[in-house]
């Protein structure tokens, strides 16, 4: 193993970090790991579910960006990651909002804000985060598939700055004046088990619950946020570190509720949200366990 691990996560939005990676990241931080996460936007564009704050929606008076800034704050304070930023600061970048396609993905809106992250520039939003790729030098790097999961625009870009990014910082002859190349060894998409989902879906079923992902039934057609078990390639268990995942989400209060069905019911968050699956995109798989999967994402580093 390296002398010193480093692993950096590029995400959309305040909570998407902890809602895809709070255990990881909570576990990385007990081993000694150096975290990195980088937010694209404030996520200004985003539902308020507390009554009480409904007033800092982007539709009524605003100021949700801000807001969530602090929720991040603290969320990250309990999973114990010092190291948060937002991509070219705070504010540098919009929420794009959106809108449900008929088909049950997210899709661009027809009103997009000023400055937003989907319209931004790809060079120049890349380049932010070379600057911070070439700074930190990780190892490894966590961001969304190609899709973001469910189609959300910042999802996507974010994936984009990404992978572009990374690309980027590796080049010996690319803007030296971001710093000293660097080439992030392994790269992960975040993931949701394929069989995890249909086993969820069986117990929620079964307890007579028919709301919580309407719809989707275990047997039936999966939305494209599900990955086939087959093309995943690690495996974090989590249940160290579930209840700091869980305490960290409820940090970003404006985001959950926490007597929903991943806090209470059915499908409790310590059953959910205790497994944390990832693609390999870039760099060599290392060692599996007997279900195929990497139980870690520095295996097979030197």
């Amino acid at each position: 193993m390296p002398e010193s691990n480093r692993l950096l996560l590029v995400h959309a939005h305040p909570d998407d970090e902890t809602i895809n990676n709070g255990a990881t990241m909570a576990r990385y931080v007990e081993e000694g790991v150096e975290i990195t996460l980088v937010t694209c936007t404030a996520g200004e564009m985003g539902e308020v579910l507390v009554p009480d704050l409904a007033h800092l929606a982007h539709d009524q008076q605003g100021g949700l960006g801000e807001h969530r800034r602090g929720e991040l704050a603290e969320a990250m304070a309990v999973l114990g990651v010092t190291d948060h930023r937002f991509l070219g600061g705070f504010g540098r970048f919009h929420d794009s909002g959106m809108v449900w396609h008929d088909e049950g993905h997210a899709v661009v809106g027809d009103v997009v804000p000023d400055n937003a992250f989907w319209n931004a520039d790809l060079t120049e939003a890349a380049d932010e985060l070379v600057a911070v790729i070439r700074e930190v030098r990780p190892q490894v790097l966590v961001t969304y598939d190609q899709f973001g999961g469910y189609g959300h625009p910042d999802h996507i870009q974010a994936h984009r700055v990404a992978m572009y990014g990374a690309l980027l910082a590796a080049v010996p002859s690319y803007r030296l004046d971001l710093g000293e190349p660097h080439d992030v060894a392994k790269i992960y998409w975040t993931a949701m088990s394929e069989s995890r989902m249909r086993e969820s879906l069986r117990q929620i079923r079964a307890s007579g619950d028919t709301e919580t992902f309407a719809g989707m039934e275990p047997d039936g057609q999966l939305p494209p946020f599900v990955t086939p078990d087959e093309l995943i390639t690690a495996r974090v268990d989590g249940r160290s570190t579930v209840e700091r995942k869980m305490e960290a989400l409820a940090k970003h209060a404006t985001q959950v509720q926490t007597d929903g069905p991943f806090f209470a019911g059915a499908e409790s968050g310590h059953s959910w949200w205790a497994e944390e699956f990832y693609r390999l995109v870039r760099g060599a798989p290392g060692p599996r366990d007997d279900d195929g999967f990497e139980s870690d994402l520095f295996a097979g580093l030197t």
